[in-house]
């Protein structure tokens, strides 16, 4: 009986997934656009910040927001916001979408007929998201310790001590490239299914800004995650305010193997 829901659930998982794709392939001039992948960038970004940005607004106002700040005593301002933003908006109209018109003319676009299998896409995003983590903790790591690195590329992320989620993306050129690479090349590398390609990249923007939103909430990801092997925003803004420490963006098993992990006492 056990075994006979299971595959009924299995079953109908794999039907959710498949309508959901033959939607996305009803789509499909809108997908084979040189625009998508900037546009479909851009708006899951802000869309997620939105939410974040929103209690910056309120947390003034209101103290039971305010305590889940993690740097109760800084302030998002509109100058703050609109700079970040600027910077975002300018990173992809200038640098991003030219690479992205060049392989769409090089590489058009193909989709196949049939969705990926349930079990498939999971693994597959999760290798992705350790696979980014990796690269992010090795040059992470590279541009804090080679001065010329840190000064040259990184130092235009440190801006801000206390991270808000609009500074998720305020980067310079170079940086933003060579993470928006090693987004683009693991999915590539593992022969991911076009969707899961899509999944990864929603899942990866958003443990992104989660890890600048400033807010250790209830239920963020690292709450979920046991033993302490997911860092999230409370790991990721010490980094911002202390600098020599937590240098891979979401999990902490590198930093902990480096001898690079510190934790605040909200994360204990």
């Amino acid at each position: 009986e056990v075994l006979w829901v299971f595959l009924i659930k299995g079953t109908g998982c794999i039907m959710l997934l498949q309508a959901l794709w033959d939607f996305i392939l009803s789509r499909h001039s809108v997908l084979a656009s040189p625009f998508f992948p900037v546009l479909f960038s851009l708006c899951v970004y802000l869309s997620f910040c939105l939410p974040f940005v929103l209690l910056d607004l309120l947390s003034s106002r209101l103290a039971f927001i305010r305590r889940y700040k993690i740097q109760p005593r800084s302030v998002a301002s509109w100058d703050t916001m609109g700079r970040c933003l600027a910077l975002a908006l300018y990173n992809h109209a200038v640098y991003i979408f030219p690479i992205t018109l060049l392989h769409w003319y090089c590489r058009p676009v193909t989709l196949p007929a049939e969705a990926p299998a349930l079990l498939r896409l999971a693994w597959d995003v999760l290798a992705c998201l350790l696979m980014f983590d990796f690269q992010y903790f090795i040059w992470h790591l590279l541009h804090h310790k080679v001065p010329w690195l840190y000064r040259t590329f990184h130092k235009v992320h440190h801006t801000h001590t206390a991270t808000s989620a609009l500074t998720t993306e305020y980067s310079g050129a170079w940086e933003t490239l060579c993470l928006g690479f090693f987004a683009a090349i693991n999915p590539f590398l593992l022969g991911c299914h076009p969707m899961t390609e899509m999944a990864f990249y929603v899942l990866n923007i958003w443990l992104s800004v989660e890890d600048h939103c400033g807010y250790d909430l209830p239920w963020a990801t690292h709450r979920l995650v046991p033993g302490g092997l997911y860092g999230g925003a409370p790991h990721h803004d010490l980094h911002h305010l202390k600098f020599k420490s937590n240098y891979a963006p979401y999990f902490t098993h590198w930093d902990r193997l480096a001898g690079t992990l510190q934790r605040n006492l909200i994360l204990g």
